[in-house]
């Protein structure tokens, strides 16, 4: 796995944990030929592109210490320095959300999120969000930006997410993404029987005129998803999907693009589609699926201090276990009968 840039020196760390933080990060060479406003908002995805664009006009975003434009191209290499106050709290403040631990130490938090919890608030989800749970957890995680969340997951999506809880692991997880040195496997139960595996590499914008959705367009962000069998059912398959990028709702518009959509997927997946000579209990199970069947089982990042691989893994939840337990069976229901 490729190391980060270290964006803070190891005993600046406690300097850096104060409000008004100035933060710094080098721009790795896959950003190279980007626009400045474009390669910083992959660098500090907490923050809007505009927002961003405003701090590099008013000089509280530098390029190797010097004022730049938004549209000035970067060549990797260079230092962006970031005085910035983190992003108004949107949300009621602490509650006491459970959340599942799965790791815990003084520069990480590595959760299972359960599906049905939104990540950030927002318009109508002030309070119980994971952000609210997370500050009545750790409240010195105020201070960063989006309570040091660094990636999110899409609200009915479940599995792993790790938060950071210093301005420096921040950084250092940011830098991780962007150059692609985190490694994020999903399992996703699609419609169809794959025969085998395979690649998405598709870019993903916002939908042309539905602007609650993405979709596969060609002036789109590069997007590359990975997928192999897990196992095949009659008329579903159980895929391992791996990312290769982060994009919004990415598998989820890819496994619709390769008309594999998502078993319960309320925007991308359609109309229910049932196996034919399915049991009852098994269309019950498909009709009663009240979010998209994906959930982020592993996650695995270099610790921003140790240096040292970080691995997590989040066990598949009660309600995918059981609609693969019923595909299952009516797999080998189906098989018996083709034999007689």
């Amino acid at each position: 796995m490729n190391m980060p840039p270290d964006p803070l020196p190891p005993d600046d760390a406690d300097a850096h944990d104060g409000p008004d933080a100035l933060r710094e990060l080098e721009v790795p060479a896959a950003l190279a030929g980007r626009r400045l406003d474009v390669a910083v908002a992959e660098l500090f995805p907490a923050y809007s592109r505009s927002r961003l664009s405003a701090w590099i006009r008013s000089g509280n975003l530098l390029l190797d210490g010097r004022t730049a434009r938004p549209r000035d191209l970067v060549a990797g290499g260079e230092t962006v320095t970031l005085d910035a106050v983190p992003e108004e709290q949107t949300s009621d403040g602490p509650e006491d959300i459970p959340l599942s631990v799965l790791h815990e130490d003084d520069d990480v938090l590595v959760i299972d999120k359960p599906a049905g919890l939104v990540v950030h608030p927002g318009a109508g989800n002030r309070s119980g969000t994971l952000v609210n749970g997370l500050l009545f957890r750790d409240p010195g995680l105020a201070a960063l930006p989006r309570a040091g969340i660094v990636h999110r997951l899409d609200k009915d999506t479940s599995g792993v997410m790790v938060v950071a809880r210093t301005l420096q692991a921040h950084a250092a997880l940011v830098a991780q993404l962007s150059t692609r040195a985190v490694h994020r496997q999903y399992l996703a139960i699609v419609v169809g029987a794959l025969v085998s595996g395979g690649t998405a590499d598709a870019p993903i914008g916002r939908h042309p005129r539905d602007r609650l959705r993405m979709a596969v367009r060609e002036d789109g962000r590069e997007a590359v998803t990975h997928f192999r069998l897990r196992e095949r059912f009659r008329a579903h398959t159980a895929l391992e999907c791996r990312l290769e990028t982060g994009r919004t709702h990415q598998i989820r518009v890819h496994m619709q693009h390769l008309r594999h959509p998502i078993v319960g997927d309320p925007l991308y997946g359609g109309p229910l589609r049932l196996p034919r000579g399915a049991s009852e209990e098994l269309a019950a199970a498909l009709r009663g699926l009240r979010r998209q069947a994906l959930h982020a089982e592993a996650l695995e990042f270099t610790h921003p201090r140790t240096g040292r691989p970080l691995r997590a893994s989040a066990p598949v939840p009660a309600d995918m276990q059981e609609l693969m337990r019923l595909l299952r069976e009516d797999a080998a229901a189906h098989a018996d009968r083709d034999r007689r």
